[in-house]
């Protein structure tokens, strides 16, 4: 039997832009999309800090080091410049792999700035 886990999560950043006219997705910082280890195209779901809205998108990599949110399409009803999201991506573990796995946490600062992480 397989369960669904936390595979690895940005913490608490700072939405940087919002664009409903974009076909959809949200932009993420390239250097943060590396340290989580989330791939370009990946489903992510998002959860709004701020207002307490949730959705499921993809992520694709915006310029490294800029520290750019942009929450892209339909989902900019959801989030504005501002907001504080936390960006999330599951996967399916075996019952024999639960015991090894460690998420991969990425926190930030409010500039969307590497801070630590952890796994």
């Amino acid at each position: 039997m397989k369960r669904c886990f936390l595979r690895c999560k940005i913490h608490r950043a700072t939405v940087t832009e919002a664009d409903i006219d974009y076909e959809g997705s949200i932009t993420i910082d390239q250097s943060l999309m590396e340290l989580a280890l989330l791939e370009p195209f990946e489903q992510v779901d998002v959860y709004n800090v701020t207002t307490g809205t949730r959705f499921t998108t993809y992520a694709i990599p915006g310029k490294p080091n800029e520290g750019q949110i942009c929450i892209n399409g339909a989902a900019a009803h959801l989030a504005k410049p501002g907001d504080l999201v936390i960006i999330a991506s599951y996967f399916y573990l075996e019952n024999s792999e639960v015991s090894t796995h460690t998420p991969t946490l990425v926190f930030v600062d409010s500039k969307n700035r590497f801070v630590k992480r952890s796994s």
